[in-house]
């Protein structure tokens, strides 16, 4: 059960995180984005900005003790907001 909650926890931060990126980096409302929003159809994104934004992510993410990395085949993967948070959960430490 408190794994469940700490789970819970750690993504809310990650999503609230990544609106706040997403927002500023694609110029749309951040009450606009959801987790099953679509980069491509909903929030306008093309190739380019989601590198660009994948980048900044990578860079957000990152501490001096942990470097998050995306990889390509990953990348590929990611259409949704979701998918860039289980993406990041990944680096995230649960404790």
């Amino acid at each position: 059960m408190r794994e469940t909650r700490l789970i819970k926890c750690v993504m809310a931060t990650i999503l609230e995180r990544l609106k706040k990126i997403i927002a500023n980096d694609l110029g749309v409302d951040e009450d606009s984005i959801e987790p099953s929003s679509s980069f491509t159809e909903d929030l306008n994104a093309d190739s380019a900005d989601l590198a660009e934004l994948i980048a900044m992510v990578e860079e957000a993410f990152s501490t001096s003790k942990r470097k998050v990395t995306i990889s390509d085949e990953a990348i590929e993967e990611i259409t949704t907001v979701q998918d860039l948070v289980d993406i990041l959960r990944e680096y995230i430490p649960e404790d």
